[in-house]
């Protein structure tokens, strides 16, 4: 399914499946499926998709590699790594003001400028992404008229190109529990731009199509919406899984009931932090010693618990949550 896409060798996979057996009383058998351990610049999520990005950019004879994203944004921070690692230019796109003196660069943006990519402050609010869009376009055209041949990517990699990365996951993840005599009977994990989201169908409808799994043993795959576009269904999450079937190969298509996000938990917006997800990072920390992030991962997890709160699973299920990383902007 995948080996006639272009693909930059960029992540340390498989990354592990802990099993963490029950950590809740009558709760679910749960596992932590270790996507903040892609290795790449810090590791997560964002490998996987930057793999197949950088891949077709490498393959189209790119100088430069730009995308946008939030100040502390993640996947601009790997995507920093990634030009580093094939001797491309990065040029990021970013939402607030430039560090000065009084404030210099933490987190993701010191990572992001020890890689050597550029930084484009744009002043924009974090929330606002049809700014940050545009001022990305503006960049890769002004990059384009200087012969930089610039590689674009919108924000959060999310693709169908990127998206790819996130079917190799799921077949990744099924290989392992098969090692483990197991299947899991959910997928929990935090989606944004959908791209992780899209593939994670787009893998799963590719198992069943080509006969490796059944429909009935399928897992369901809930997204925890924490921005506001993907919890009022934009993108498209079925179509964008759909495209990446046709990259694939893969004439299925994805059934639209399947397309399920929780926009529960996202409070006041994109990268505004909650109560919820604060717990949640205390109880991961206290719990597995793992990191998690305010804006993404954390408020992914406050789903995670939440829904096992409300009692969604007994404890003859198992449910993984896709740690995408974002440890980062914990020192922000």
């Amino acid at each position: 399914m995948f080996d006639h896409l272009e693909r930059a060798r960029l992540a340390t996979l498989p990354t592990p499946l802990e099993d963490i057996a029950h950590p809740f009383a009558d709760g679910p058998h749960l596992w932590i499926k270790r996507d903040d351990l892609t290795g790449l610049g810090g590791g997560g999520n964002k490998a996987r998709k930057l793999e197949f990005l950088c891949g077709d950019a490498v393959a189209a004879g790119a100088r430069s590699l730009v995308t946008v994203g939030a100040a502390q944004s993640n996947h601009c921070r790997m995507t920093g790594a990634a030009a580093a690692r094939l001797g491309l230019e990065a040029h990021l796109v970013l939402s607030g003001d430039a560090p000065d003196e009084r404030r210099p660069a933490k987190g993701n943006q010191l990572l992001s400028t020890m890689f050597g990519a550029q930084m484009h402050y744009t002043g924009s609010a974090a929330s606002h992404w049809g700014e940050l869009e545009i001022a990305r376009e503006a960049l890769t055209d002004d990059l384009a008229a200087q012969g930089l041949v610039p590689y674009s990517v919108p924000i959060g990699g999310s693709t169908a190109v990127g998206a790819v990365g996130y079917a190799v996951g799921f077949v990744e993840l099924m290989e392992q529990f098969e090692a483990h005599g197991s299947r899991p009977d959910a997928l929990v994990f935090t989606s944004s731009s959908g791209g992780t989201h899209a593939g994670l169908l787009a893998g799963r409808q590719a198992m069943i199509a080509s006969g490796q799994l059944s429909a009935a043993d399928a897992p369901a795959i809930i997204a925890i919406g924490v921005a506001k576009g993907v919890n009022l269904g934009m993108p498209d999450i079925a179509e964008f899984a759909d495209a990446t079937l046709d990259l694939m190969g893969i004439a299925d298509r994805v059934d639209p009931a399947d397309v399920v996000v929780d926009a529960r938990w996202i409070g006041d917006d994109y990268a505004a932090r909650t109560d919820a997800a604060d717990a949640a990072i205390d109880w991961a920390a206290t719990t597995g010693g793992w990191l998690c992030d305010p804006v993404y991962s954390g408020k992914g997890l406050s789903g995670l618990l939440g829904l096992i709160d409300e009692g969604r699973w007994n404890s003859s299920h198992n449910v993984v949550f896709i740690h995408t990383g974002g440890w980062p902007a914990l020192f922000a």
